[in-house]
């Protein structure tokens, strides 16, 4: 027997969900962009000629299920109110860090961020209503930072007003249970993870680090 499969990648935007489904040639029949963070990121096994609305559904509903099982499990530490609010905040998450272990991490940043009132400035926010969250390919713009539209998060507190991908299951969980801490900034530390801290200071100082090592690599 012969199994096909198509993977879905942690983080995946669903235009690309849909890319993807449609450039498969073993399936059949046409399909709409998914509602973005309703697909479980995972490899699906497919029959040949079987449709992609069959396939799409079976994303679609482990999805569903993978909710199900989590909400009830989440801590009082937690800060995002409704399922769809947690798809939300995880999508954020799954875009900023590319280490498991660092989700909870993340996730704890963005739900003190938003226990206050302070704005999560995320990157991937500004980029998503530009691309549908593709790769943007070049350097933010000020005017794309400064662009008030209801996913900036440079541009307004609180959530935007759904998911900029199709979060991971560890991504959910992180969000629903996230790591307790008192850091409000992170910056990547040229070793593919982040350096957290607390103060605007510590970050400030963060930044001028991960500044030289971009500047040593050419990239600035």
């Amino acid at each position: 027997t012969v199994q096909r499969m198509v993977t879905i990648p942690e983080g995946m935007p669903s235009i690309m969900v849909y890319e993807r489904l449609m450039a498969n040639d073993q399936l059949t029949g046409r399909i709409s962009i998914p509602a973005e963070g309703s697909v479980l990121p995972d490899s699906y096994a497919f029959d040949k000629n079987e449709p992609r609305a069959a396939v799409l559904k079976r994303m679609q509903d482990a999805m569903t299920k993978t909710m199900a099982e989590l909400w009830p499990e989440r801590s009082p530490n937690t800060m995002v109110k409704t399922p769809l609010e947690a798809l939300t905040l995880a999508s954020i998450v799954e875009k900023e860090t590319a280490l498991k272990s660092e989700l909870r991490m993340v996730s704890g940043v963005y739900s003190n961020r938003l226990r206050i009132g302070m704005r999560l400035q995320a990157d991937p926010t500004i980029i998503y209503p530009i691309t549908k969250g593709k790769s943007l390919g070049r350097r933010i713009r000020k005017s794309e930072i400064r662009d008030v539209n209801n996913y900036n998060t440079y541009a307004m507190a609180g959530l935007p007003k759904g998911p900029i991908a199709n979060p991971s299951r560890a991504a959910i969980a992180a969000v629903l249970n996230p790591q307790r801490t008192t850091a409000l900034y992170f910056v990547a530390d040229g070793k593919g993870g982040h350096i957290f801290a607390d103060t605007l200071q510590e970050h400030n100082a963060n930044v001028a680090k991960w500044f030289a090592i971009r500047r040593q690599r050419g990239e600035m």
